[in-house]
């Protein structure tokens, strides 16, 4: 029998970005009928609209088909309520869950609970993180609040919101800060209009059901994404000729490339170690790598402990060299040198690494 595996997906974004305007046009959509929502108050979230019923306490219908229900609680007690009330036929048989947090939250404990929990993981895939982030006051909240910087780096897709309101040269000067924050995300813009628009990092224009039905997990049939990781990456290997470019606070991206074929065995016992002693630093990890013996490059992605199977490209996206590309809270020390020590490589080969200061 087939496990019966429900991508969960996370909808974040500071005080006032702007999440219930999209979540709202995210659960009218024909494309996620079929999507649990657990929210933190119905009151916070503006859905009257959409409701349908109450089916228990906690628990509403919208019209659409979708189930909401509020965190009481643990989170994790949360989910699997919801699972057994699905199993038992109570609610609709879901296929997709969204978890939207509040506007202080750092994503990241929820991830872990998803990745950690070994219940959880067995009912459960994590998709996308995708982030919200009005222009108006993007660039404060990133500047004065740590959880606005997290939220940003730990996404996978990042909306723009509020674009109606500010003239061009701040919704760009808010582009240019999230990508520096995260340079493998694909950014979006959202009108507040009801107009849904923006490029992705290919430069084709993205609907919002894309958001979270274009999943980060299933990015073995997607070599696009890819290619859109390993061209952010080269530009950013650019990013230390300018002061604060590619750095915000204690946050930081680091891309670390290497020109000749590494050792699997080897790559896996650095990054092993280095999960092991700064996962909870290491926001984000994504790299394409030239592994000896192999035909064909090799992916590799994770959030701070959770590092996703690898997978193999049918072919290199770009010149044939490994590249790895590092979103950290911190310093976590000279990462060319252990890197270097690890996968075997002679002194005098040709290695390096961006890094802004």
């Amino acid at each position: 029998m087939t496990r019966d595996v429900i991508t969960a997906n996370i909808l974040t974004g500071f005080l006032g970005a702007g999440k219930t305007t999209l979540l709202n046009r995210l659960l009218s959509g024909p494309d996620l009928a079929d999507t649990a929502v657990i929210i933190n108050e119905f009151g916070d979230i503006g859905l009257d609209h959409l409701l349908v019923e109450t089916v228990d306490g906690d628990i509403v219908l919208l019209k659409s088909g979708c189930v909401c229900c509020t965190v009481r609680g643990d989170l994790k007690d949360a989910v699997l309520a919801l699972f057994e009330r699905r199993a038992r036929g109570d609610i609709p048989p879901f296929r997709r869950l969204i978890i939207e947090t509040t506007g202080l939250a750092d994503p990241a404990p929820i991830i872990a609970t998803l990745a950690a929990d070994m219940m959880l993981k067995y009912h459960f895939a994590i998709g996308n993180v995708v982030t919200v982030i009005d222009v108006p006051n993007g660039l404060h909240n990133l500047n004065a609040f740590e959880e606005a910087s997290r939220q940003v780096a730990l996404a996978d897709r990042i909306v723009l919101t509020k674009t109606d309101l500010a003239l061009t040269p701040a919704c760009e000067a808010l582009r240019r800060a999230v990508e520096a924050i995260n340079p493998a995300a694909i950014v979006t813009t959202s009108w507040e209009s009801g107009e849904e628009s923006g490029k992705d990092g290919n430069g084709e224009s993205g609907d919002v059901a894309a958001l979270l039905t274009q999943d980060i997990h299933d990015l073995a049939s997607r070599p696009a994404e890819a290619r859109r990781w390993v061209v952010s990456a080269r530009h950013g290997d650019h990013l230390h000729a300018i002061p604060d470019r590619n750095r915000h606070g204690d946050i930081r991206a680091i891309s670390l490339t290497i020109d000749r074929p590494i050792g699997w065995a080897r790559f896996s016992l650095w990054l092993s170690l280095l999960v092991h002693r700064h996962g909870t630093r290491i926001l984000r990890l994504k790299g394409i790598l030239d592994i000896e013996g192999a035909t064909s490059p090799v992916v590799v992605h994770g959030v701070q402990h959770l590092i996703h199977p690898p997978f193999h490209l049918a072919a290199w996206p770009c010149e044939k060299a490994s590249l790895l590309v590092l979103i950290t809270d911190g310093d976590l020390g000279d990462l060319q040198r252990s890197f270097t020590a690890f996968v075997g490589l002679p002194a005098d080969a040709r290695a390096g690494i961006a890094e802004g200061s």
